[in-house]
């Protein structure tokens, strides 16, 4: 009885998409991303403390 009674709310969830679907409205309408990343620069005056150099290898 409840796996018939699971059907049918599927076939009514199917038929409502259906109809839906005729007049432009998408259940499944993909997200927008709701933040926006931004890249920012570091904008301090002072230089780096310290500086590392890193040599390539010789093999390269």
């Amino acid at each position: 009885m409840q796996m018939l009674l699971e059907m049918l709310a599927g076939l009514i969830a199917m038929l409502a998409a259906a109809a839906l679907s005729q007049f432009g409205v998408d259940l499944h309408a993909p997200r927008n991303a709701d933040r926006e990343i931004q890249r920012v620069q570091d904008c301090s005056k002072d230089k780096p403390a310290a500086a590392i150099t890193v040599a390539a290898p010789s093999d390269c």
